[in-house]
């Protein structure tokens, strides 16, 4: 399976490197501001965030004139299992994960993401994996390895295979619903999946009303990291594919040290920033690989710009990369 959706011209090329670089930045600032929500119950609290979200979400659809796209059954399901798996089940994983091994274990094997998403983009250049690898390290020496059972170390790996599911399921879906309403639609889908997780686990404990720091913070959760970094990371993989764009997920713990260091949580370590030097190496060293045209007949390069051959096609027009049935280009 090719992950790579279309190869761009040189601005929305540009453009979707800025918005993977940035939706990835903002999903590590979530660490920062998990501590003022930590004692919010969880499930109830995650309820409440993509609700927001899918609120500002479908808001934005429609003041985009972004009318409601009729969804086959292959995609209704593959829109089901994106927020299931990319949404909700990522969420349960991260939580049992850190419960048991702490948030290093888990942010560590998800640092894994961009050689995942280079091996599974078919016949990566010996280049991309070697970047990959580089980033991967990053990403581990900045998180820490820290420690953890086997449970956490499952439940990591389940966290690895939601979030590689966030990217992959959604890319077959983009070039007929365009990213607002990828984003809308399985933010919206994941409120009742996890509602009805928090009634079988906490009861009517899973809601209460949240302190202002509380509320602040999920306030930031739906706002920024979800609605926000949603929209560009699923803008920017019809742009770059999403070998490419994983490349970005080595700031995520970038992102997590310097939300840390500006609340005054902690000052950058020695290893931290050598770690954050080795993401930006990586990234660099694997966008110089992804940045060269390929011209071979029939090469995923020369395939990936044609024309989409329909709507539900995993491959996007280069010009186009987020039209829906409207007609219309999502913002």
């Amino acid at each position: 399976m090719s992950t790579d959706v279309s190869i761009t011209a040189p601005p929305a090329r540009i453009r979707g490197l800025s918005q993977a670089a940035v939706a990835m930045f903002l999903v590590g600032t979530l660490a920062g501001v998990s501590g003022v929500i930590q004692d919010y119950p969880v499930y109830g609290g995650q309820a409440l965030r993509y609700l927001l979200a899918a609120a500002v979400l479908l808001a934005v659809t429609r003041l985009a004139g972004l009318r409601a796209v009729r969804l086959t059954v292959r995609e209704g399901a593959l829109l089901a299992a994106l927020s299931l798996f990319g949404l909700v089940i990522f969420n349960v994983c991260v939580i049992e994960a850190t419960r048991r091994g702490g948030p290093a274990l888990v942010g560590t094997v998800l640092g894994t993401v961009p050689l995942a998403l280079a091996l599974l983009g078919g016949r990566p250049s010996p280049r991309v994996l070697g970047a990959a690898a580089v980033v991967v390290a990053g990403a581990t020496l900045a998180t820490g390895l820290g420690s953890g059972d086997l449970p956490g170390l499952m439940w990591s790996l389940g966290a690895l295979f939601c979030e590689l599911c966030f990217s992959l399921l959604a890319i077959p879906l983009l070039p007929k619903l365009g990213a607002v309403r990828v984003s809308a639609y399985s933010a919206a889908l994941a409120v009742p999946l996890l509602a009805v997780t928090g009634l079988l686990l906490d009861g009517t404990a899973m809601l209460r009303v949240p302190t202002l720091p509380e509320a602040l913070g999920l306030g930031y959760q739906s706002v920024i990291v979800t609605t926000v970094a949603f929209f560009l990371w699923y803008d920017a993989l019809p742009r770059i594919g999403a070998a490419t764009a994983g490349l970005f997920a080595g700031l995520i713990p970038v992102g997590a040290i310097a939300t840390g260091a500006v609340l005054g949580l902690g000052t950058p370590s020695a290893p931290d920033l050598l770690g954050a030097a080795l993401v930006v190496t990586g990234i660099v060293i694997g966008l110089s690989a992804a940045g060269r045209p390929a011209t071979a007949a029939g090469s995923p390069a020369a395939e990936g710009r044609r024309p989409a051959a329909g709507a539900g096609s995993p491959a996007a027009p280069a010009s186009s990369p987020a039209i829906g049935a409207s007609g219309r280009r999502s913002p």
